[in-house]
Formats: structure tokens, C-alpha cells, sequence
């Protein structure tokens, strides 16, 4: 979102260096919290996003798991080498695997944590490609009503910040909606309802 605040701020500033020159601009404004709340494909990037960090938590479970038994059997050669019953001979075997399994242990401590940090630094990159891909879908949307409505400036009002001037009240926020969700599949997980549909069909020619 950095990058579209500085789209946003850019565009104001050569919008309130213009309005000086010209008496027909033609400003409108757009909620961006609701656009992007509202699009259809927002959800889908934040359920994928999700399913992804319980993908890696499991990982990261599964190796915490692993680690834990280590440790369980460290604790156990560590008793069997000092078990005064056992041979010599056994409680230097055992005193042997402790150090390797202790040096098991350290190598698993390191390759949780590296593997956290890669899995914070995944999930980091891909929401920020979700939202930027989103961003980029909303902002051309806006391109696309502004020009049919022969709009010049558009700020965002969902920001105080971004909102430098505007003598219209003029809101695109619902065309733009509509034109972002006009893509959106059918969901066919509902029930169907014959009430649902329309009683008659219009016969109305464009």
C-alpha cells in the first residue's frame, strides 16, 4: 500500500499544480479501504495466504516434535551412561551417542529457526504480491470509470492525507466496485431457490 499512497500523493500534488490553470478539472474520489475490502478477490488472497502460514506452522510443528523426542532420548543415554549397572564398555557406548544426539539436537535448534525466519520472509513477500496484484486491479479499475466520467483527479477519501482539495461530490466508489466484481465466479456451494429468479423477463431493447 507504500506504493500506491505515493501514487496517490504524486497525483495530488500535480492535480492542485493544475487547478491553477484550468477551470474545467473534474475531480472525484474513492474509498481504496472499501475497494479493496470489497473486491472479490481479496478474500480468496487472504484465505490462500492463511492456508499457506497453517501449511508451514504444521512443518514447523512437526519438526518441534522431532526435536522434542531428541531430546527425550538425549536425557535417556545421559541416564544409561551413568547407570553404575551397565558394563564400562556400555556406559562409554552410551556417553558416545549422547554427545552425537546432543550434536543432533544443536543442528535441529538451527535448522527450526532458520526455517521459521524463511517462512516469516515467504509469507512477507507473498502478501505483498497478493496486494500488490490487487492494488494494481483496483487502480486501473479507477483508470477506467475516471476516463468514462471525464474525471482529471482522483484522491482517495478513505485518507485525510490524500485528500488535498475537491469541490465535487462526485464518488466513483460503487462503479468501480461493480466493475472489480464483475468478474466474480458463481457461487455454487449455495442453495439453489427458484424465488430467487426474476417472474418475468423484460423485453427491453438497448
Amino acid at each position: 500500500m507504500k506504493n500506491l499512497r505515493i501514487t496517490f500523493w504524486t497525483v495530488a500534488l500535480l492535480g492542485a499544480m493544475t487547478l491553477a490553470a484550468t477551470a474545467q478539472t473534474k475531480i472525484a474520489t474513492v474509498d481504496m479501504k472499501k475497494l479493496f475490502n470489497g473486491y472479490w478477490k481479496t478474500p480468496q488472497a487472504q484465505t490462500a495466504l492463511e492456508n499457506r502460514k497453517l501449511d508451514l506452522r504444521k512443518e514447523i510443528k512437526e519438526m518441534a516434535d522431532g526435536l522434542e523426542k531428541a531430546q527425550a532420548d538425549y536425557k535417556l543415554l545421559l541416564d544409561q551412561a551413568n547407570d553404575q549397572a551397565l558394563s564400562q564398555d556400555e556406559r562409554d557406548k552410551r556417553k558416545q551417542s549422547a554427545a552425537d544426539k546432543a550434536k543432533e539436537i544443536n543442528n535441529s535448534k538451527i535448522a527450526i529457526e532458520q526455517f521459521q525466519r524463511q517462512a516469516e520472509s515467504q509469507l512477507a513477500d507473498q502478501s505483498q504480491r497478493m496486494s500488490g496484484g490487487l492494488v494494481t486491479d483496483i487502480q486501473k479499475a479507477i483508470a477506467d470509470q475516471a476516463k468514462a466520467g471525464g474525471y482529471t483527479l482522483v484522491f482517495n477519501s478513505a485518507t485525510s492525507e490524500m485528500l488535498v482539495f475537491s469541490d465535487t461530490n462526485e464518488d466513483i466508489t460503487t462503479p468501480v466496485l461493480k466493475q472489480l466484481n464483475a468478474g466474480r465466479p458463481i457461487d455454487v456451494t449455495k442453495p439453489f431457490s427458484s424465488n430467487s429468479l426474476p417472474l418475468t423477463i423484460s423485453t427491453n431493447l438497448p
